[in-house]
């Protein structure tokens, strides 16, 4: 991932992709043990919005604008239709090595997120991975400048209660694992044979079942997607989104040039243009 800086502005994301999720999916936002009791209301979300109450302490003492190549970004997904979809936004945000506030819609309300790439951090009211929490039908309401900086910034005023930062792997892993996406990243999909980065493993959150196999398969072989998804427990669903994890925390290698590189049937390209 390569950083590049320029002129800034901000830019809200209001334009979402409807998904064809399953009831049983739907079901799940009951969101047992989840505390919504701190949250906002989407409802109040969007007045305090259109009323400008949603800036975070004095103006002055934070970025009022998003950064040129990560709003370019953004940009091009309102135009592919993806402005919603939390994991293409997210996966911006760590390309460009930009922090940025995600205000994301979780049923009827809003859960704030500070991505934090540069630290490894995220901040957050919640633990994404203590918490329990649903997310098939997650998705972006708006990508702000951040209003926190990370424990140890010079500007202390903006660095939050500590217990509030956490580290970022885990949130990656929840919302490419358990989030709405369902398909690869675009950077992941075509003629392709993955392989995990030497000791990326330990990079990772812990994982049982069928997805810890195949991590420990994706250790010593470079496969197509097709492969991983023949494997025991895995299918096209599971193994794109086991795949989307591992990009995301930065130990996947990609090889288009492998002998084992492979398109995904047309078949299964044409079942996920369907569930966009």
């Amino acid at each position: 991932m390569r950083r590049s800086m320029g002129g800034r502005r901000a830019i809200p994301l209001r334009e979402h992709h409807e998904l064809d999720l399953q009831p049983a999916m739907r079901n799940c936002l009951a969101m047992k043990g989840f505390d919504t009791s701190s949250l906002w209301r989407v409802s109040a979300f969007r007045r305090a919005g259109r009323e400008g109450q949603l800036d975070v302490g004095r103006p002055e003492d934070r970025l009022t604008v998003l950064p040129t190549t990560l709003l370019a970004d953004l940009r091009r997904l309102q135009t592919d239709g993806a402005g919603g979809d939390v994991l293409e936004v997210v996966a911006a945000c760590l390309r460009n090595h930009e922090s940025a506030l995600l205000y994301l819609e979780l049923g009827a309300h809003v859960w704030p997120v500070t991505l934090l790439p540069c630290e490894s951090l995220y901040h957050s009211p919640h633990d994404a991975l203590s918490e329990g929490l649903a997310m098939a039908e997650l998705r972006v309401l708006s990508v702000e400048p951040p209003g926190v900086r990370a424990p140890g910034a010079s500007m202390s005023e903006r660095v939050a209660s500590v217990d509030r930062y956490r580290p970022l792997a885990g949130l990656l892993w929840v919302l490419a694992v358990n989030g709405p996406r369902r398909d690869l990243l675009p950077e992941l999909s075509g003629r392709v044979a993955y392989r995990l980065v030497s000791s990326g493993k330990t990079a990772l959150p812990e994982t049982r079942g069928a997805m810890a196999s195949a991590v420990l398969r994706l250790e010593h072989q470079s496969v197509p997607l097709r492969d991983i998804a023949g494997w025991p427990g895995m299918s096209v669903e599971r193994a794109s989104r086991l795949l989307n994890a591992l990009y995301l925390n930065g130990v996947l290698l990609v090889s288009r040039s492998h002998p084992a590189a492979r398109d995904a049937p047309s078949r299964w390209r044409g079942l996920f243009a369907r569930r966009r």
